[in-house]
């Protein structure tokens, strides 16, 4: 029974021993490596020889089994973060970094910190793209990278994080336009002081214009509304007024004041007639010349101006006014539009490529088109014509039809369909 009571004994005060000596060797490891690879200032005190759950800025769970938190605000830590060091830290929830002098670009392995929920990044020198080894941590409710270098566009892949609460960009230098981010659960949102630019998603439109101040090319949304996507032709005298805008100014005028306009525009109305009766009389009564002008959208030049290099320029490679300000639609065409149409339509950048812009247009009575800007494009009419007829003749279940083009010396434009299950890309990201 002595023997037996004593074996007990023993294993009991082992027992003991090692509950209180246990902590997170390799936690303690990887911490020990990030803090001799970074320069710091004397504030962090590590000592090798006590447990890391008792450093300061490490919190460790009950069991004292792994890091729980690491937080070092402001503590003088200089340089980049090293890979193999803090993405070691699988069990990590929180990790904040902020107000110290770290640069340089996001490591990769900090894709291991899957059970990352709050993530404090900002007011540091970080440099390269949106982290994209952070798109893949989908428990993250908060992301804070605000006050940093970070250039390019900001991914569709922050779609990912399903949890976030609150997200914060601001006083960086991304570019692009913004992705339509799931705002749902999103309570806090900011990207100002960037280079975005393009039209604001409706899904990010609800929030307040502070979150989208000094990015001088994005519109839309709590900001002014977008202007047209192409320049509008110079306004003629007989341009007729839009239909929104005459009726606000109607419902601002008098009786009487609607009344003398409705007959001022009748009367101008009958005297235009009038002239144009006459006109039409003297051109009858006028006898025929010998050489009869080229009738509209002829491409023959008569055997007379044959040799005359300017006459047969006009026709073939210049059109007239009324041919510059047509769309040309193909046959079997869905659309009843005119350019007049397209260039009071409200515009979203949908992306760029190597050869123009695309836009989606929706037009005042709904209809939604894509629109393809082409850009450093110098082919003559004729062949550029020639060109969208082959392309126009293309029918493909995966291909989408082109309905429509545009051709004048400044601009070059392609009406296609509105694909409203995404972008190829969208799909494969």
């Amino acid at each position: 029974m002595v023997v037996n009571f004593s074996f007990v004994f023993l294993v009991s005060v082992l027992i003991l021993c090692l509950g209180v000596a246990s902590e997170p060797v390799q936690d303690k490891q990887a911490l020990l490596a990030f803090l001799s690879k970074t320069k710091h200032a004397n504030r962090i005190q590590w000592n090798s020889s006590t447990s890391a759950c008792d450093w300061v800025g490490v919190q460790c769970d009950a069991n004292r089994s792994f890091v729980y938190t690491l937080r070092l605000p402001a503590v003088g830590l200089v340089g980049s973060i090293p890979p193999n060091t803090i993405g070691r830290l699988n069990q990590l929830r929180v990790l904040s970094l902020r107000a110290n002098g770290l640069f340089g670009e996001i490591p990769a392995d900090l894709s291991n910190l899957t059970l990352l929920r709050s993530l404090y990044l900002q007011d540091n020198a970080f440099t390269g793209p949106f982290p994209p080894s952070l798109t893949g941590l989908t428990r993250l409710s908060r992301l804070d990278l605000s006050s940093n270098n970070f250039t390019g566009p900001i991914p569709f892949g922050v779609n990912n994080l399903t949890q976030l609460t609150r997200l914060f960009l601001q006083n960086n230098r991304f570019s692009g336009s913004l992705p339509s981010i799931n705002s749902d659960g999103l309570n806090e949102f900011n990207v100002a002081n960037n280079s975005l630019n393009g039209s604001i998603p409706d899904t990010l439109s609800k929030y307040p214009a502070s979150s989208f101040a000094g990015n001088l090319g994005l519109c839309g949304g709590p900001l002014p509304p977008c202007n047209p996507f192409f320049p509008s032709p110079a306004p003629s005298p007989s341009e007729p007024i839009s239909p929104s805008t005459s009726g606000k100014k109607s419902r601002n005028l008098s009786t009487g004041a609607i009344i003398g306009i409705a007959v001022g525009s009748a009367f101008a109305a009958l005297l235009l007639l009038l002239f144009l009766i006459l006109c039409l009389r003297k051109r009858q009564r006028q006898p025929s010349k010998q050489q009869k002008p080229v009738a509209a959208g002829a491409r023959a030049v008569p055997p007379a101006e044959a040799g005359t290099s300017s006459s047969k320029d006009d026709i073939t490679g210049a059109s007239t006014e009324g041919e510059r300000n047509k769309l040309v639609f193909f046959e079997g065409g869905v659309y009843s539009f005119d350019l007049e149409d397209l260039l009071r339509a409200s515009a979203e950048v949908l992306g760029k490529g190597s050869v123009g812009t695309s836009y989606k247009a929706v037009l005042e009575e709904g209809t939604t088109v894509v629109v393809k800007r082409l850009k450093d494009v110098a082919v003559s009419k004729k062949e550029f014509e020639m060109q969208m007829e082959t392309l126009g003749k293309i029918r493909h279940e995966n291909v989408v039809p082109l309905r429509a083009f545009y051709y004048s010396k400044d601009e070059k434009l392609l009406v296609s369909d509105f694909m409203r299950d995404g972008s190829l890309s969208a799909l494969l990201h």
